[in-house]
């Protein structure tokens, strides 16, 4: 059975988790970690990976509307360079998540204000995972 694939919104307060299914082809939520210390955060991560079976981790990159990386891009790089240490062979990506957390907020609309701030991070986590996983899917060829 093929690895399972990790998608983590890497914030500076809490760190959202989501996780695809067997076949790589749906994104699901699986966990907020609550942790603003990068290595901490990245050691649980590397656990919830381990734990699931991922092959792969893909990391969201919070590029600027204009495609440059800022101060928040590299800090998800140093993060996911930490989880490339804690996770050997295991691949570690980043994908462009501009705009996930305002669609999570969206999605997220006409729940409670504390019920949408505890699922945004998450929420954010899958729809970046699903949007690695759509470009995935038209990668690959179909017969």
């Amino acid at each position: 059975m093929p690895a399972r694939i990790l998608g983590v919104d890497f914030g500076d307060a809490h760190v959202g988790v989501a996780a695809s299914d067997p076949l790589g082809l749906t994104a699901q939520p699986r966990a907020r970690i609550d942790e603003r210390e990068l290595a901490r955060a990245a050691r649980k991560v590397a656990e919830l990976a381990r734990e699931l079976g991922a092959g792969e981790v893909v990391v969201g990159l919070p590029v600027n509307m204009d495609g440059s990386e800022g101060p928040r891009a590299r800090r998800s790089r140093e993060f996911g360079a930490e989880l490339e240490k804690l996770l050997p062979g295991v691949v570690v990506r980043y994908w462009d998540e501009r705009l996930t957390t305002a669609q999570a907020s969206r999605a997220l609309r006409g729940r409670g204000s504390e019920s949408r701030k505890a699922k945004v991070d998450v929420v954010s986590a899958q729809l970046m995972l699903q949007s690695y996983l759509d470009a995935r899917s038209r990668e690959r060829p179909t017969y």
